[in-house]
This record gives structure tokens, C-alpha cells and sequence, in this order.
């Protein structure tokens, strides 16, 4: 209910915001002036890297319906079952960030990213309203206004909701499972003689999700077939959340001394996390006595609460400029973080107990210089190095090589252990990792990508990774480092067909870690799509309709430990091969694009169900509606 009212306020603001641009909508003609093509958008990236070309917004309706596309990263990845629970990706990413850093990523998928926020320049003022609803409680709501003050000055605002209801231990009621709320601001400023450049914005995300461990077998010698009646399942926990709050503010200046040959930049990046963990009803063995899910408790067997909060000020000085061939740039970059842990405890004076906090705090100051080098003519060829150096400890260095359709790079990363790999201080773990070292990732890559006449499109890669001194969290769910080397090589191919009308996607992606027993990835991952796209009732509407299927073979996935926000390594329950089938309908209709899918169609018609994480079973079968109505006024 909520949601709804705030989307029709929105709506009307939107509206009541357009209102003194509406006399310019229409001319004497009754010719419509703003539209999709007089909104346009841009990246910071591209003009400090002088591509100055602003792009339209996207109205696609491709993908829509996929809720892989409902996020600000579209990668795959492995969740806990259901809409914007805590996650990780599925297959293996090269880190990029060096030098200190949290480490507690799992709702990264979910949040603004300041570095990669588009701007818009508007000859009218834009809003959207954009709004997901699933018959299971999955919702998604999103609106976003934004105008230009100026012709040189735009700036605009977002308001986003994830949210979802528990699909396990429930008891028949709809209970709240997820409830994330995120808000950008964001303005962009460019001086008359177009020498300057301002980029801001601020980001906020807060999320609560409830922690149900996931189910608990009972007993113990359960058959995987027994473990999806989901309401009357058991869960490990009854009373645990994990909460999160992000805070950033972004800041970037560009000066042209030379034109584009010769830019000075700054970028001021302000950052703070704070995550808590609490459990106010523990669960224990009726026989033994012994705690069950956690370990142990280090500090109180009454309640958990632990809290910690990471803080970041990063301040980046370089020049950089571009030529018809060339691209370079070159930087300084300071960064100082501060980290503090607090866990409850109890404690007894005299004949009273009372609660007090326990904790630790680090503070970090590091200095980093890193730079790129592109050559490239036109779009045929491109050689690229780039690289960065934090002084006395990592760096992270790549070189890749373009050649029409064909890709080739070559990366390697040396990279300090996360603080939370570092250390941990909590009710239920504490480490002190102060012996890890570095880890080393070479990372080589070859790829094409391009067209097979003129119905085909096909996009090729392989890769073959190598870690050494591997950090990863093992079956008691810790850190650990191993001696030797992780070593798994993969491939997988893009290939989109037509006949007309009819469209037919396919990916595919295997991997193999036969050397890597510590790299846990699903050997094949396969997603294809069929569907019919084109105009009906005489080109007054536009869609598609079709079925989608996803399936990634059997393998031992990740577990899931709420009081570190970790996934970590598990040899008990395979996560067996089960396809996912999706059958949708989208349209567009002038400026709204409006979906219904009908998700999991084949739930039960051969498994009761299957499992995204071990004891996390994904959605049962949901009709869900989806709609972005798009306002140019």
C-alpha cells in the first residue's frame, strides 16, 4: 500500500513539476516537440575520456521481464531465492579495488553506484515511474524526476524499493522478508565556453533483511525431495535481521587547460557502511544442550548485536586528454579509512547485570598512483595499458589488444586481504588474520564478437584464471589461505538468430574447476530465449512474447552465514540441475512499457522445487506485472 501511494505522489509532482513546460509540448501543428530523442543522457567516464556524445534513454522493452534487469547489475548471480536478498556472483569477477576495503559486499548488486550514475540533459523535464509486482510479495518500485535548470545545468532525484515476503517458516501468513529503500541525487554542471565540467551526486541505501538461516532438515536424514513445503518448513532462526545502511557523496571537477588534449580532474569520494546483526531468541538442542546454527557464543548466550561501521575519504588528482587516436591519463590518489567494531555483552556488578559494548577500531591512510594508455583507429584496432600501484603493497596491471571483432587481455592483481577477511569481531566469531598475504590473480582472456550475416549475432569468449594464495571462507565458515594455487579455465558464447519476427537467444558458459576445488561454479550455466517481436493491431503496439529458460548443472554452491554477510564453502548438499521456465509478454504503448510473466511455469511438474543456495529454495510458481511509464513534460 505504501508503494502505491507513493507512486501516484510521485506522479503527481512529476506532473505538477511539468506543468510550466507543457505550453511548449505541442507546437501549431500539433507536432510533439519532447520525446525520447530530447532526453538525453550522459556519463561522467565519457567526458573525462572526451566522448562527448550524449545517448538516448533506454525505452527497450528487451529483457524487461527478466529479473536479472530489475537491479543496477544485470550480471548472474547466486541469492538467497527471492528479490533482493543478499547475493553474490555467480561466476568469478578480477577484483579491481586495491588497497584497504570492507568487504561485506552482498548487497552491492542493489545500490547506487556513485561512479557510474548517468546524468541527463533535458529539453523538458523527465520523470519515470517504474513498478514490479509479484503475487508472492516481490516488488520493485523506482521513480525518477529530472530537468535542466539551464542549458548547461541539469540536475535530478530518484527514489527506489525492493522488497519481498518470506517464503519459508512462514506459517501460512505473509511475513516481510526484504525491505531495501535507496535515494540518488545527482546534478551536472558545464560552463558557457565549455571549459568546465561539475559532476555531483549522493546515494543512500538502507536494507533490512530477516535471516531465517534457511531450512532446517528435520530430521537430520531428511530426503532433498522432503525439504519444499515452504510455510511449514523449519527454519534455523526466529528472531535475526541483518541491517545495512550506505551513505556516498561524489564529487568531480574537469578543467580543459588544452582542450581535450590537456584535462585536470578531481574526485572527492565520501563513504560510509554500517551493518548490524542481531538475534534476540537462540535456538538449542533439547538433548545436548548445545547451540544450534551459530558455532558458539563468545560474549552472551541471551542476545546478539553486533555493529560495525567502515568510513572511506578518497581524494584522486590527474590529468588526462585524447586525441583522434590516442587516450591517456595519469593520477594521484589518497585514501584514508577507519573501521570500528562493537559487540554486546553482558556484565554483572554485584547483584545487577547490565549491558556494555565491547569493541575495536583501525584507522588506514594510503597513497595509490595508476594511470592509462588507449591507441586506437576508429573502431578497427585498440591497444591498452593500464594500471595502478598502491605504494610499497598491491597493484593491479592489465594490458588488452583489439583487432576488429577479436579481444585479448592479459590482467594480473596483487591484492591485501579484505578487513573482514582480516579480522572479525563478533558474538558468535572472532579472528585476528594478521599472518594472510597478498593474494595473486593472472587472468587471461580471449574473445570475438560480431555479426554472421545478416540474422546473426554471435559473441565468443574463453578464459583462463589463476590464483595464488587464495583467501576463501571454509566450512566452519572463517577465513583461511591456501599455500598453492586455484586454477580453472572457462568459455561461453552469446548467439542471437532471427527469422523474421522470431527470435531465438541462447548463452551458454562452462567452467572447469577441476584444479580449483575451493572455486565453486556451476560446470554449465545455460539461458535461452524464444520469442515473437513485432507490431499487432496495425502498428499500434509493439511486443513481445515468448518463453525464457535458465538452467546451471548441479554443483556444491556456496552457503550463506548472516552474521559475516559471507557465502562460504559447503561439501554437504548439491544443488541439483533444474531448469527455470518463464513465459512473458511485453508491450509498448507510446510511453509506458508494460510486461506480464507468468515465472517458474514447470514449478512441480517433475522436482517440488530447487534450491538457489543450500536451503534457500527459489521462487515457486508467481504472476508478475511490471510497468515503466515514461513523462517528457
Amino acid at each position: 500500500m505504501k508503494v502505491k501511494l507513493l507512486a501516484g505522489f510521485l506522479l503527481v509532482i512529476c506532473l505538477l513539476a511539468g506543468r510550466n513546460a507543457s505550453a511548449q509540448i505541442i507546437d501549431d501543428s500539433t507536432k510533439v516537440l519532447y520525446s525520447p530523442k530530447t532526453t538525453l543522457q550522459l556519463f561522467e567516464r565519457d567526458v573525462l575520456e572526451g566522448l562527448l556524445q550524449r545517448s538516448r534513454i533506454d525505452t527497450s522493452i528487451n529483457n524487461m521481464q527478466n529479473e536479472r534487469f530489475w537491479y543496477n547489475d544485470t550480471a548472474y548471480y547466486q541469492h538467497l531465492g527471492n528479490v533482493g536478498t543478499a547475493a553474490q556472483p555467480l561466476f568469478f569477477r578480477v577484483p579491481q579495488k586495491l588497497g584497504v576495503r570492507f568487504g561485506k559486499n552482498t548487497f552491492d548488486r542493489y545500490a547506487y553506484d556513485p561512479q557510474t550514475i548517468n546524468y541527463y540533459d533535458t529539453r523538458s523535464p523527465y520523470s519515470h515511474l517504474y513498478y514490479v509486482q509479484g503475487q508472492r510479495g516481490e516488488q520493485v518500485f523506482e521513480g525518477i524526476y529530472a530537468r535542466n535548470i539551464s542549458s548547461r545545468w541539469n540536475a535530478g532525484v530518484a527514489y527506489r524499493i525492493l522488497s519481498a515476503n518470506k517464503q519459508i517458516g512462514t506459517s501460512n501468513r505473509r511475513e516481510g522478508l526484504i525491505d531495501n529503500q535507496a535515494v540518488k541525487a545527482f546534478s551536472h554542471y558545464s560552463s558557457k565556453n565549455k571549459k568546465y565540467d561539475l559532476f555531483f551526486n549522493y546515494t543512500f541505501m538502507k536494507v533490512e533483511q530477516i535471516e531465517t538461516g534457511g531450512i532446517r532438515p528435520v530430521p537430520d536424514t531428511v530426503r532433498y525431495e522432503d525439504l519444499f513445503d515452504y510455510e511449514t518448513e523449519s527454519i534455523w532462526l526466529q528472531q535475526a535481521a541483518t541491517e545495512e545502511s550506505r551513505n556516498a557523496l561524489h564529487l568531480t571537477n574537469i578543467f580543459k587547460l588544452a582542450g581535450e588534449n590537456l584535462k585536470l580532474y578531481s574526485t572527492t569520494d565520501w563513504y560510509r557502511q554500517a551493518n548490524e546483526y542481531s538475534d534476540n531468541s537462540f535456538t538449542f538442542d533439547v538433548e545436548s544442550g548445545n547451540l544450534l546454527f551459530y558455532p558458539d557464543t563468545i560474549y552472551t548466550n541471551v542476545r546478539t548485536h553486533d555493529r560495525n561501521i567502515y568510513t572511506e575519504l578518497q581524494n584522486q588528482f590527474g590529468f588526462t586528454g585524447n586525441s583522434s587516436i590516442s587516450f591517456y591519463k595519469a593520477y594521484l590518489k589518497y585514501r584514508r579509512a577507519n573501521v570500528d567494531y562493537s559487540v554486546l555483552d553482558f556484565v554483572r556488578n554485584d547483584t545487577v547485570r547490565s549491558e556494555i559494548r565491547r569493541g575495536d577500531e583501525a584507522t588506514f591512510n594510503q597513497l595509490f598512483v595508476g594511470g592509462q594508455l588507449r591507441l586506437f583507429y576508429e573502431n578497427k584496432a585498440e591497444i591498452l595499458v593500464d594500471g595502478e600501484f598502491q605504494i610499497s603493497n598491491d597493484y593491479r596491471v592489465k594490458a588488452q589488444g583489439k583487432l576488429a571483432g577479436l579481444k585479448v587481455s592479459q590482467e594480473r592483481i596483487l591484492r591485501a586481504p579484505s578487513l573482514v577477511e582480516e579480522f572479525m569481531l563478533s558474538n558468535h566469531f572472532a579472528w585476528d588474520n594478521d599472518n594472510f598475504n597478498s593474494s595473486v590473480i593472472d587472468r587471461t582472456e580471449v574473445g570475438y564478437s560480431g555479426k554472421l550475416g545478416e540474422r546473426q549475432y554471435v559473441k565468443l569468449s574463453g578464459n583462463y584464471t589463476n590464483i595464488k594464495r587464495h583467501i576463501f571462507f571454509n566450512e566452519q565458515a572463517v577465513p583461511e589461505q591456501l599455500n598453492g594455487n586455484q586454477r580453472f579455465w572457462g568459455a561461453n558464447i552469446l548467439h542471437h538468430i532471427n527469422f523474421g519476427s522470431v527470435h531465438f537467444e541462447n548463452f551458454a558458459a562452462y567452467t572447469n574447476t577441476d584444479e580449483a576445488d575451493k572455486i565453486r561454479i556451476p560446470e554449465l550455466v545455460l539461458d535461452s530465449k524464444l520469442y515473437y517481436e513485432g507490431f499487432i493491431f496495425k502498428k499500434a503496439l509493439f511486443g513481445q512474447f515468448g518463453v525464457q529458460a535458465y538452467m546451471p548443472t548441479s554443483y556444491f554452491a556456496d552457503a550463506y552465514m548472516p552474521v559475516t554477510q559471507q557465502f562460504y564453502l559447503q561439501n554437504n548438499l548439491e544443488l541439483r540441475t533444474y531448469p527455470v521456465i518463464d513465459v512473458f509478454v511485453n508491450a509498448d504503448i507510446k510511453t509506458v512499457n508494460v510486461f506480464l510473466k507468468m515465472s517458474h511455469v514447470n514449478d512441480e511438474l517433475w522436482e517440488p522445487g530447487y534450491f538457489v543456495t543450500p536451503y534457500y529454495p527459489g521462487m515457486r510458481r508467481s504472476f508478475v506485472f511490471g510497468l515503466k511509464w515514461m513523462f517528457f513534460d
